[in-house]
């Protein structure tokens, strides 16, 4: 079985979702954890803080540059992530439709090598 990763691409512009809204979001997000252990497929998964709380190391030369904010700056971000263990990229796909209807965000899905 391959690993692959589901990202949850968030807007970095804009509002967030109202609270009783990002409350039914949430509550569907922790139905799609359940389901996806249940299922045996869950590998990990969690949710990331805002861009601005990253910190970016680049080399320079022989030394490490280290810089407050994002690797790059866009206008969307990772905002978090599940890891799942499926027997093929269409079995993760369908995983990854049932985590767009829960989150009402893009998902990128990505083999692991």
């Amino acid at each position: 079985m391959k690993q692959y990763l589901l990202s949850v691409v968030e807007p970095s512009t804009g509002e967030p979702p109202a609270a009783e809204e990002m409350e039914r979001i949430m509550a569907r997000v922790a139905e799609l954890e359940r389901a996806v252990k249940e299922a045996g497929v869950w590998v990990f998964n969690g949710g990331l803080h805002q861009p601005g709380t990253a910190t970016t190391l680049r080399p320079k030369g022989d030394d490490v540059l280290i810089t407050d904010g994002p690797y790059a700056e866009g206008k969307e971000h990772l905002g978090g992530f599940l890891i799942l263990r499926c027997e093929d990229l269409d079995e993760a796909l369908e995983w990854a439709r049932r985590a767009v209807a829960a989150t009402t965000l893009p998902i990128e899905v990505r083999p692991f090598r």
